[in-house]
């Protein structure tokens, strides 16, 4: 293990020092908790105010049950998620396989797009497609040659950015306190269930979290004694992002409603800039583009850097190399650079030709399914016999009712790709 994560082998014993070891959280939040979270968050805020402050909460208690069952079910046992969709049998490996081809596929060109979209915004000086291949480079470059300490500190300044500028806009909006605690109580109103159960499941919930345990072991985390480090971790992440998502919705709720302007994608994000600007003034602008920009890099470089690791595993449990006293998966591996390569660089083709009607479909398809996967894989693997912590009533609770959420969503989804 190299030099840089020696200091982390001794599992910190007091809050202080816990807190000191927060990261990889941070990139958890850092990729979760992008543009999708924000414009769904000022969807919401626009049309039904403070409505759903407790949807945000609750969102944000669902992702750190996932995500420390994640982080747990490494530490105790050493199993990577991949072992244990191994281990459930090849339906999970091969679930996976697929959707991870398909899916960096078409998230490299979207998450690229994104960011040149933003870039494009604060200086137009070449075309978004230009942007977008810049963006995929740096990243592949920064990804390749750097160490995951390097990647955590880049990624933990432009979170400050992103954090400090959107909750800093929202500052401006703050509602009346008896508006605020109204959004705590538990309400749905008329035609408000799908985008409700959106924003639940959309808070910081994205395929990096099952690279959760990778990021853990660049930082040095290993055995059973880091598992209240590692809550500790999770809990900042995901609080982090519950701030970010309620700051979209006062946004929404304070600023947009009444206005008539629709934010429904991240073009939406650019038109809003120009209304800050307009009302507030050119620094203003500026200050939510560049909050933009770092929404949308983080949540790429967070996809660039964790989950080739998942693909490398994959391909390490299908090959059969896998077994007891097994390596880590390393960032040199060329299955890892093969999937970091498959992000940056075939969809770029995506930006001239457009995105294929039929891998859109496909790749909603599995992508609506991926969470609730995700939550049954937990349900399944947190209550083997042979694990020594495991889950008790609370955790199987909010599993199982993440399952059911993200089920919900996922038919709906299919539904709506399929049927319109």
């Amino acid at each position: 293990m190299s030099k840089e994560v020696n200091q982390y082998l001794i599992p910190p014993a007091t809050f202080g020092e816990k807190l000191k070891q927060v990261g990889p959280g941070i990139v958890v939040a850092a990729t979760g908790a992008g543009t999708a979270d924000l414009i769904t968050s000022l969807v919401i805020g626009t049309s039904f105010g403070m409505t759903f402050v407790w949807a945000v909460i609750v969102g944000a208690i669902l992702k750190y049950f996932l995500n420390e069952g994640v982080g747990r079910l490494y530490l105790e046992t050493g199993q990577t998620i991949v072992d244990g969709w191994h281990s459930l049998g090849k339906w999970a490996t091969g679930y996976f396989g697929v959707y991870a081809i398909i899916w960096g596929f078409v998230y490299g060109a979207a998450a690229a797009s994104t960011s040149g979209m933003a870039m494009h915004a604060m200086f137009p000086i070449m075309p978004i497609w230009a942007w977008a291949i810049i963006h995929s480079i740096v990243g592949f470059i920064l990804i390749w040659v750097g160490r995951y300490l390097l990647f955590e500190k880049v990624m933990t300044v432009l979170v400050g950015v992103m954090f400090i500028t959107i909750i800093g806009t929202a500052v401006m909006f703050l509602p009346s306190f008896g508006d605020f605690a109204f959004g705590f109580v538990p309400r749905i109103p008329e035609g408000s269930f799908i985008l409700m159960l959106g924003l639940i499941g959309g808070v910081g919930g994205t395929i990096t979290m099952a690279s959760y345990g990778y990021w853990l072991t660049e930082k040095g985390w290993k055995g059973k004694e880091w598992v209240s480090a590692m809550r500790l971790d999770a809990k900042v992440a995901y609080t982090l992002t519950a701030l970010f998502t309620l700051a979209g919705l006062v946004i929404g709720a304070q600023f947009l409603a009444g206005t008539g302007v629709s934010i429904r994608d991240d073009e939406g994000l650019v038109k809003l800039a120009d209304m800050l600007g307009a009302e507030f003034g050119t620094p203003m602008r500026w200050m939510f583009l560049v909050a933009f920009w770092s929404a949308a890099y983080t949540s790429l470089l967070g996809v660039w850097n964790g989950v080739p690791y998942l693909f490398a595993d994959f391909m390490k449990t299908i090959r059969k190399k896998k077994g007891p006293g097994k390596e880590k998966v390393s960032t040199k591996e060329p299955a890892y650079r093969f999937y970091l390569a498959w992000l940056t660089f075939p969809p770029m083709v995506l930006f001239y030709f457009g995105k294929p009607v039929e891998l859109i479909i496909i790749y909603g398809a599995l992508g609506s399914l991926f969470m609730p996967f995700l939550a049954l894989s937990l349900v399944l693997l947190l209550n083997a016999k042979n694990l020594e912590s495991r889950n008790k009533l609370v955790s199987n609770a909010v599993l199982i009712g993440c399952l059911i959420m993200f089920g919900y969503l996922g038919i709906s989804e299919l539904v709506k790709i399929l049927f319109g």
